[in-house]
């Protein structure tokens, strides 16, 4: 949609910041500049909601320090110039392919940053990257992030992007772990206007009870806080699964394996021997878990302050395994499964966790990547296989990762880098070679990941706001070339007099072609809509999921983003719509009808506020990929975990622990450059306990260590936190970057701090939330 008024047109897209997919409404003027950014009021599942960081949008669009042209750095001056693109990937289809015929595809690491998580680029074109690359070392933010989650719902249902949220909108109840929605938008777990979806909770007359460590503003709004040890969520959700089974208070309304493991896994978890180890009375433990055995529906969410613990994955676990004892997994109000407009993978076979291990400490395999906390193990450790050219996508692990300065120091040695990134930043600093995609505004936006953990069914595409100029290239075709010169393949040069063979293209009709066969569907290729190959993908993919219109046709079809890992597609739902039945789409009222059978990117186009497709419906067993075709609640890499649970009952606690901490004008360590954010709240200072600055002797700033490294930052003494915890955020530490605003509010990297030795043993997730440290005068 555009509206034109004078030199202003307003022009409608997603904002692709963080999780919550706003719908937003932006005015440019005549010179494509973003006058102002307003929430979108017509977007069915948004509804106007903007945060601070989706109304400064126009500022990071065109932020100065951003880079607009390929960088290569002269490694004898450290210095860096402009380079054409020919020259740039030239540069990369010389020095890769030679590094890999003398060591190896191993040789190569790869990561990959979440804004990938972001973008169409990221979802269609980076898995061309990776079977470019042919390397098992692959890293990204996941293992700093969320993956406890995914393995735990990989190994109880059988796919690992198979994962429940809470049905927000129809629930009576809801127990938040570790989760500070009012600050992040929401994690696993989609739902613009988070806080307005929780305050619409308690006025319906639900009940919102947060577990922190920290008085968050999410703990504030909720209708009971509980401070809770860092690093003991586990202990609590089993003291109410022990709870649940002493008091006859199970419910399972599902078909479950394992309910007897569980019951026996919990036996030395009751309320009063967890009590020691959470700081939560015994009493509450008990209480808890009658309250949400007793609601009519109740939800249990758990998120990115439980998965980056020591027992992330059991925690994660238990959440799921609460919300099935208790009646309320599968069930509307309770957590349940989202359906994504658009074709997905999903797998062929059961999850497998570990089907190879990194070479330097044997950490797990996990959806086809290896932790990042052992990267700069792989780096530093000599040997066949060993880590000496590295491909960051949209990244800054020096900052993000744990250990951050020995991980600096692992890449100052590295023999080769290539990174995709609009920035010189802390880690890109290393790399021989930048390819900057273009402005946010010109590139499509269609959100393939995170519309499968809505809270609410729907869909959106916008196209690109801005047209590339000449000699740009999309930040698909910077992927796509970027595949090919890491394989020594050479794309047409741009001055070539050849007739031109745009690889983006060529690759693209491969995996539409490949697609429609498996399908069944070839003689329909002339049907797909779209100006570009790209957009013909998202048509098909539209087409063949769910509520597509060749849902019903289409049993299996494999795509492209499926990286060698055994996964295949399935179509997952037929279509139920009589077309005969009703004259137009409006006349069904129901939205999840109106779109079935009728779903393609038209549709999307038509409806650019985006589409209503309805609340969340039961999918199981449709969903499961265990080989019972159950639900698996007692799966044994997790039972065999519980014996190091149980180990740590009786261990000694440190005085002082470290937590991270979400900043609602933040987001990880790229948006500390836009001067509207920074300040007030948006501080890099230490959250500490008016009690322990007095005991402690503190006054202004502190020097904390840990195992791993120390730093010298503010004191911001507070009773929100409670007394033996601090709290830092991540993302900070910003002295030496190339950023001019980011660099005059510094702060100090929190993962200076991080031990990449401490791991999450099922999952290898980085530990980021319960660290061991002292705090001295500063």
């Amino acid at each position: 949609m555009t509206d034109v008024t004078d030199s202003h047109r307003t022009l409608l897209r997603t904002c692709p910041l963080c999780e919550a997919v706003c719908g937003l409404e932006l005015t440019l003027d005549s010179a494509d500049h973003v006058v102002s950014v307003r929430g979108d009021h017509a977007d069915p599942f948004s509804k106007g909601f903007v945060c601070p960081k989706g109304a400064t949008l126009g500022h990071l669009d065109e932020d100065p320090d951003r880079l607009t042209t390929p960088m290569i750095r002269d490694r004898a001056t450290d210095t860096w110039r402009r380079a054409s693109w020919d020259e740039a990937f030239g540069v990369i289809r010389e020095r890769l392919p030679q590094l890999t015929a003398a060591h190896g595809n191993q040789a190569v690491g790869l990561y990959l940053g979440n804004p990938n998580a972001h973008t169409i680029a990221g979802a269609l074109y980076v898995p061309l990257l990776i079977r470019g690359l042919g390397t098992g070392n692959l890293f990204s933010a996941s293992t700093a992030d969320q993956m406890p989650k995914q393995v735990s719902s990989g190994l109880m249902f059988g796919d690992p992007l198979t994962v429940a949220v809470p049905d927000l909108d129809r629930t009576d109840y809801l127990l938040m772990l570790g989760a500070n929605p009012l600050e992040s938008n929401g994690s696993l777990c989609t739902a613009p206007d988070f806080p307005g979806r929780l305050r619409a909770l308690k006025k319906r007359g639900g009940r919102f009870v947060v577990v922190d460590p920290r008085r968050t503003r999410t703990a504030k709004l909720a209708d009971e806080h509980l401070f809770v040890r860092p690093g003991s969520d586990a202990y609590l959700l089993f003291g109410i699964v022990h709870t649940l089974f002493a008091e006859n208070l199970v419910d399972v309304r599902v078909s479950v394996n394992g309910l007897d493991e569980v019951r026996a896994a919990a036996a030395a978890f009751d309320p009063e021997t967890v009590a020691v180890r959470t700081g939560v009375p015994a009493a509450t433990v008990t209480r808890l878990a009658r309250e949400l055995a007793a609601a009519p529906t109740a939800a249990v969410y758990a998120r990115i302050g439980t998965c980056t613990a020591e027992f992330g994955t059991l925690t994660q676990w238990l959440v799921d395994v609460i919300n099935a004892l208790t009646g309320n997994l599968d069930s509307p109000g309770g957590a349940m499964f989202a359906t994504g407009a658009a074709l997905g993978i999903v797998r062929s076979r059961p999850f497998r966790l570990g089907r190879w291990t990194s070479r330097a400490r044997g950490l797990p395999e996990a959806m086809g990547e290896l932790p990042v906390a052992t990267l700069a193990d792989e780096i530093l450790t000599p040997g066949s296989g060993q880590i000496r050219a590295m491909v960051t996508v949209a990244g800054n692990p020096v900052l993000s990762a744990p250990s951050g300065s020995r991980l600096d120091a692992a890449f100052a040695g590295l023999e080769f880098m290539v990174s995709v990134d609009r920035y010189l930043n802390e880690t890109t600093r290393h790399a021989d070679v930048i390819l900057p995609p273009p402005r946010i505004l010109q590139a499509p936006h269609y959100d393939f990941a995170l519309l499968n953990f809505a809270v609410h069914n729907y869909a959106r595409y916008s196209r690109p706001l801005v047209p590339l100029a000449a000699g740009e290239l999309s930040e698909a075709e910077v992927l796509a070339r970027l595949a090919l010169a890491v394989a020594g393949q050479q794309s047409q040069p741009a001055d070539s007099d050849a007739p031109q063979l745009d690889p983006l293209t060529v690759v693209d009709e491969i995996v539409i072609a490949g697609t429609l066969h498996k399908a069944g569907l070839a003689h329909r290729r002339a049907e797909l809509l779209g100006d570009n190959t790209t957009e013909q993908r998202i048509d098909l993919m539209l087409r063949l999921g769910p509520f597509g219109e060749w849902s019903g046709t289409a049993e299996k079809a494999v795509d492209e983003t499926d990286s060698g890992t055994g996964a295949s597609v399935s179509t997952g739902v037929s279509a139920a719509v009589d077309e005969d039945a009703v004259d137009t789409v409006d006349e069904i009222e129901d939205p999840a009808q109106r779109w079935r059978g009728r779903l393609n990117l038209q549709a999307l186009l038509d409806n650019p506020h985006g589409l209503d497709l309805g609340p969340l419906t039961p999918r199981l067993p449709e969903v499961l990929r265990t080989a019972s075709k159950r639900v698996e609640l007692a799966p044994p890499e997790l039972l065999a975990d519980v014996a190091r649970l149980r180990e740590r009952l009786g261990s000694e606690q440190p005085e002082m622990v470290l937590v991270g901490r979400r900043q609602l004008r933040s987001n990880n360590s790229w948006l500390h450059n836009v001067p509207p954010l920074v300040g007030g709240s948006n501080r890099c200072t230490l959250h500490i306990h008016p009690q322990d600055v007095s005991r402690l002797g503190l006054e202004g700033r502190a020097v904390v260590k840990s195992a791993a490294g120390a730093v010298t930052v503010e004191l911001e003494p507070t009773a929100d936190i409670m007394p033996g915890v601090v709290s830092l955020p991540h993302g900070w530490g910003h002295e030496d970057s190339a950023q001019g605003v980011a660099r005059a509010h510094a702060g100090v990297n929190a993962n200076v701090l991080t031990d990449d030795s401490l791991v999450d043993a099922p999952s290898g997730n980085a530990v980021f939330n319960g660290v061991p440290v002292t705090l001295t005068r500063g």
